[in-house]
């Protein structure tokens, strides 16, 4: 019951819909008490035990209703009716009522579990979105120490799980200790002896469920965090596809999954056992207690003929009649179990805090007007700097390259800027204004981003080109097209801008990927440009065209540019040669040249490699 409060809470705005379905399950529970007690006068006919009254019982008021009134109402009608139109016509209506009677308790389980279904599919969409909405407000950070497939088991996986062990639970409670408090009610009514039985049995039974029960929550979260392995797996594979083949590392990865996937069925065999040993002993328990029953019920119909032989039965199927709730509370026990299990996994994602987050006092960045500064920033991943007191400014129409060897931090500044991560010390302004009191929103809406690996989403170019804006016209996707040399191949397509791209762009050449992801730029048309090895993986004459791309989208624009082919940047207005997070030359092409260092020794080794 750890969560489930705060669950339920997603089920408020459908209340209307708990509120009939709760009604209805009463209805239920009720009907099937009273669907036992509507065999007594049957029975006692088929039995001939029915007390023959001749004259009408008087009614004086409402509250002086009780059993034995409504004992001798019902003789009445049954002796008129059976001397005026005989025993079989008596015994017809006896069992058109018990059929009416199990009718509606049936009824009523229909709609109360339709209502049910309704509000359940209601918060299941509620608590995906939710989900959702958190994954993809959480910084990049938090992704890098988290398997991607775990990821997607908790927002898939578990909040189904919460969603059906939480609301099934909200039913249990109401519905089920309902029936057997309706039962119980109707059993002590009949025989206060017999029902001393049944209440020993409702505690000793849930004792010994208890205790079955004990370790199936921790159990449950091993299974589910293992689940989540294995979809990390499956991702994985996936993605790397061609370097598993490749490499022929099909058996590797088929005996890495195996592995996991035995563990996730002995875990699986192991709580199963636990769950189902529930059911079966709540109902050997109220077997054995019926079979007491029936001995002890026995003797006081035919020794002691202290009870009716119609009462005895209807009260047996009274105490048969709890042994359903019971296993369903029983049942529900466990669940809540696995519930929390799963709802631990799902907090933790829910409430986990978005260092990065707007605050109250952010500020809106409309326009870019002046420059970019970088004022003595520092910045670490995990324990070592890859940034040290590193400053720079870039003006505003200036085109900023940054070279130097991997690791050096060039791609760390793109992140830093954008704000994918926050610096530890010093600040990044932009027109005077430390970006982390800016809101993310504005901050990145200044900025058109291209990375080397050009990530396209599973849509059409069209949608691909127009990612993030609100009813885009198609001249201007064309336009954009146009300015990164990509419109020539798209008119090849059979679908022309409408023509799917496949799964991370798979179905475009590395070059046509990379300039689709420029014209996207373009289609933001912001400010400021970052592009991060943006040809580095292309082929020569791929390179040519998305090189030329680069050039018309830059115009005009705030350019950083972290390159890794010196020979693309070489008319940018500063170069900035990095190295271990330090900037250890700075100057025009010619400039460094000149200085015959560290950015002269990266430009002859490229030139002998090419």
């Amino acid at each position: 019951m750890k969560y489930f409060k705060r669950f339920l809470s997603y089920a408020l705005p459908y209340k209307w819909m708990g509120i009939i379905s709760i009604f209805l399950n009463v209805m239920y529970a009720l009907f099937s008490a009273l669907s036992f007690l509507t065999l007594i006068p049957m029975l006692n006919v088929l039995f001939g035990d029915s007390e023959k009254i001749h004259t009408k019982p008087l009614f004086s008021s409402y509250t002086e209703i009780d059993k034995e009134y409504l004992e001798n109402y019902l003789n009445y009608l049954i002796t008129v009716n059976t001397e005026n139109f005989g025993p079989e016509s008596t015994l017809t209506y006896m069992v058109i009522s018990v059929v009416v009677v199990f009718f509606m308790k049936n009824l009523f389980a229909y709609f109360a579990g339709l209502f049910m279904v309704f509000l359940k599919n209601s918060v299941l969409k509620d608590l995906r979105n939710e989900i959702y909405q958190k994954i993809i407000s959480l910084p990049v950070s938090f992704f890098s120490a988290k398997r991607k497939g775990d990821i997607i088991s908790r927002a898939t996986g578990d909040v189904g799980t919460i969603n059906e062990t939480f609301l099934n639970l909200s039913i249990v409670i109401i519905r089920e200790p309902l029936n057997i408090i309706f039962t119980l009610i109707f059993m002590v009514n009949l025989s206060i002896e017999l029902s001393l039985f049944v209440f020993t049995f409702i505690p000793l039974s849930g004792w010994i469920i208890s205790l079955i029960s004990k370790k199936i929550k921790s159990q449950s979260a091993v299974l589910f965090k293992q689940s989540g392995v294995m979809l990390s797996i499956i991702e994985e594979t996936i993605t790397g596809l061609k370097v598993v083949k490749g490499f022929n590392a099909e058996g590797f990865f088929g005996s890495k999954y195996g592995a996991f996937n035995s563990k996730v069925k002995n875990l699986s065999n192991r709580l199963a056992q636990r769950n189902a040993l529930a059911s079966p002993t709540s109902e050997f328990l109220g077997i054995a207690t019926i079979a007491l029953l029936l001995w002890f019920g026995g003797r006081m119909v035919l020794i002691d003929e202290s009870l009716k032989a119609g009462t005895f039965i209807a009260f047996m199927g009274l105490a048969y009649n709890i042994l359903t709730p019971a296993k369903a509370i029983a049942k529900a026990s466990n669940a809540v179990k696995i519930g929390n299990a799963a709802a631990e996994r799902v907090i933790e994602i829910l409430d986990t805090k978005n260092p990065l987050e707007d605050t109250e006092t952010s500020i809106e960045l409309k326009t870019f007007e002046n420059e970019i500064c970088f004022k003595n920033i520092s910045f670490k991943y995990d324990d070592e700097y890859v940034l040290k007191n590193f400053s720079l400014t870039i003006p505003k129409g200036k085109k900023i390259a940054l070279v130097g060897q991997s690791g050096s931090g060039k791609s760390t500044l793109a992140n830093l800027i954008t704000r994918f991560w926050d610096v530890n010390e010093g600040e990044i302004c932009i027109d005077g204004i430390n970006i982390k009191d800016l809101t993310t929103h504005s901050l990145r809406k200044q900025m058109g981003i291209v990375t080397q690996d050009s990530i396209l989403f599973n849509d059409s170019i069209s949608n691909n080109i127009s990612l993030g804006i609100d009813s885009p016209s198609h001249d201007k996707i064309v336009a954009a097209a146009k300015v990164a040399n990509a419109h020539e191949f798209i008119m090849d397509q059979p679908k022309q801008y409408e023509s799917p791209v496949g799964d991370g762009g798979g179905m475009l050449s590395g070059g046509q990927k990379q300039r689709i992801a420029i014209a996207r730029a373009v289609m933001k048309n912001p400010p400021i440009m970052i592009l991060d090895e943006a040809t580095s993986a292309l082929d020569t004459e791929s390179e040519k065209l998305v090189q030329d791309a680069i050039e018309n989208m830059m115009k005009d624009k705030t350019s950083l540019v972290i390159a890794h082919r010196l020979s693309t940047i070489q008319n940018a207005d500063l170069i900035v040669v990095m190295k271990k997070g330090l900037i250890v030359e700075q100057g025009s092409h010619e400039e460094l040249l000149a200085m015959n260092g560290t950015y002269s020794n990266l430009v002859n080794l490229q030139q002998l490699e090419g």
